[in-house]
C-alpha cells in the first residue's frame, strides 16, 4: 500500500470514528441525558463490572488525578458510586448507578440509529463484513479516545 493510500485510510477511519462518538453523544443528550464522549468511554470500562479509579485511568489514558476528577464529576451527576472494593479493603470499585446504565442503554440505541445509514447504504451484511474484518484488526480495544 502507497503512503497516500495508507494515509487516506487512516483519515477516513478517524473520520468514522470521529462521527459515530459525536452522534452517539447527541443520541444520549437528545434522550434526555448529560453526557460528554469521555463519559461513555468510562462508562464502557464500568458497564464490565466497576473499576478502580487506577483501572479506570489507565483505560482512558490520563492520570489517575484526571480519572478522579471525572469519578467525582459522575458522582455528582449520579451516574456513578463508589463502593468498597470486594478483594481490597483500601480500594473503592467505581459503579455505574441505574442512571448510569440507563444512559448506557441510551448510547446503545443512538449507537444502532448513527449506524443504520451505513446499513441502508452498504447492506446489513457488508456492515457485519466491516465489524468483522476492523475487529481483526483491533481485537481487544480499549475503547477510548485518543486525546
Amino acid at each position: 500500500m502507497q503512503n497516500s493510500e495508507a494515509l487516506a485510510l487512516t483519515a477516513v477511519l478517524l473520520a468514522a470514528a470521529g462521527d459515530l462518538t459525536q452522534r452517539i453523544n447527541d443520541g444520549v443528550v437528545a434522550r434526555g441525558f448529560e453526557a460528554r464522549p469521555a463519559w461513555g468511554f468510562a462508562f464502557t470500562r464500568l458497564s464490565a463490572g466497576g473499576a478502580t479509579v487506577t483501572e479506570l485511568a489507565a483505560h482512558l489514558g490520563v492520570t489517575k488525578q484526571a480519572a478522579s476528577q471525572l469519578v467525582d464529576e459522575l458522582v455528582r451527576r449520579g451516574y456513578v458510586e463508589r463502593n468498597a472494593h470486594p478483594g481490597d479493603a483500601r480500594a473503592r470499585l467505581v459503579v455505574l448507578t441505574e442512571r448510569g446504565w440507563a444512559c448506557t442503554r441510551a448510547a446503545e440505541e443512538a449507537a444502532a440509529d448513527a449506524v443504520r445509514p451505513w446499513v441502508e447504504l452498504l447492506g446489513e451484511s457488508e456492515v457485519r463484513a466491516l465489524r468483522d474484518q476492523l475487529a481483526r484488526i483491533a481485537p481487544y480495544g480499549p475503547i477510548r479516545p485518543a486525546w
